[in-house]
């Protein structure tokens, strides 16, 4: 078993980090719900697409450390690390943001990683070449061939369902909301745990 994991909406959830931010900067109303979703919805729904880019950019660079993970994300990595099971991070993510602050967003994720310990040789101990943040979507489907994924995790059914996605690779669609039950790619979890108890052994 070799397992590929997407890092953004994946292993790290910004909903809370997104209405934080967009509440600081009066983007959006108070009420709105904790969700990145939302939050884009609301400044595409008032028109100000440009200030969604931006803000991403922002988020995903210098709040990047203010992220958290998805309960049970990070033990699930580490009960691979005890299994012996092979883990890469394979991501799409612009080296710079479109708009704004020209932040490196590889470099503030790589960052983030540290915190969680991802490098840690006492924690989940993933090798720097086991961390590969792709520029394309196309670069991302490459990646997961080149090294021969068995098993990949993604939160996004589009790029699950893409036409040119590797062979013979088991498709789970981390679904935490329960958004897309009828996904036909891939099979959806809502959880970490669920991911952990289809994938990994209960002694791990």
């Amino acid at each position: 078993m070799r397992i590929g994991v997407d890092f953004d909406n994946t292993v790290v959830c910004y909903d809370e980090l997104f209405r934080k931010v967009s509440l600081e900067r009066g983007l959006v109303p108070p009420g709105i719900p904790a969700s990145k979703g939302a939050v884009r919805d609301h400044l595409r729904r008032t028109g100000r697409e440009d200030l969604w880019t931006e803000l991403q950019g922002y988020v995903y660079g210098a709040r990047m450390p203010e992220a958290r993970p998805f309960p049970g994300a990070i033990e699930f990595l580490l009960r691979c690390r005890r299994a012996g099971v092979p883990v890469w991070i394979i991501s799409h993510r612009t080296q710079y943001p479109y708009l704004g602050e020209p932040r490196d967003l590889h470099q503030a994720a790589r960052e983030w990683m540290a915190i969680y310990g991802f490098g840690d040789p006492d924690g989940i101990a993933l090798a720097p070449d086991r961390v590969c943040l792709e520029l394309s979507k196309q670069d991302k489907l490459a990646r997961i061939a080149e090294v021969g994924c068995t098993h990949f995790i993604d939160d996004l059914p589009e790029f699950l369902e893409e036409a040119a996605f590797p062979k013979g690779v088991e498709r789970i669609l981390f679904d935490p909301g329960g958004l897309y039950p009828n996904c036909r790619a891939a099979r959806p979890l809502a959880s970490w745990e669920a991911i952990g108890r289809l994938l990994l052994p209960k002694e791990a």
